[in-house]
């Protein structure tokens, strides 16, 4: 009996893969088994930087609290345990973009929690 390949699907599969590599440098984009290797990896770093990002974000945002805060003279944990105390339900992203682009609105959030 013939050998059986479904040379279709393997050639599409490739072709994609290919595809994703395309502009990377070196034999990274041409050769198919550094490709394959390099979009495996990158698929990879993509799926755990989605998680990072996250982490990324939360920890700029608390820099910014803290930094719009001290200008009011109160540190960010002080600021965040007066917040829950007072039952203030705001988030840490709505608080940096107060402190960054509306400083008096934050100002009134601190007075409000002093």
């Amino acid at each position: 009996m013939p050998r059986s390949v479904n040379a279709v699907a393997s050639k599409a599969k490739k072709k994609k893969v290919m595809k994703q590599t395309k502009g990377q440098f070196g034999r990274r984009k041409n050769v198919w088994t550094v490709a394959k290797n390099a979009y495996e990896k990158g698929m990879q770093y993509a799926y755990r930087d989605r998680r990072v990002k996250k982490r990324n974000f939360r920890a700029l945002w608390i820099m910014r609290i803290n930094a719009a805060a001290r200008l009011q003279g109160m540190s960010y944990s002080v600021f965040m345990g007066k917040l829950h105390a007072k039952d203030i339900e705001i988030s840490r992203k709505v608080l940096a973009d107060l402190a960054v682009n509306n400083p008096e609105a934050f100002k009134a959030i601190v007075d409000a929690v002093k």
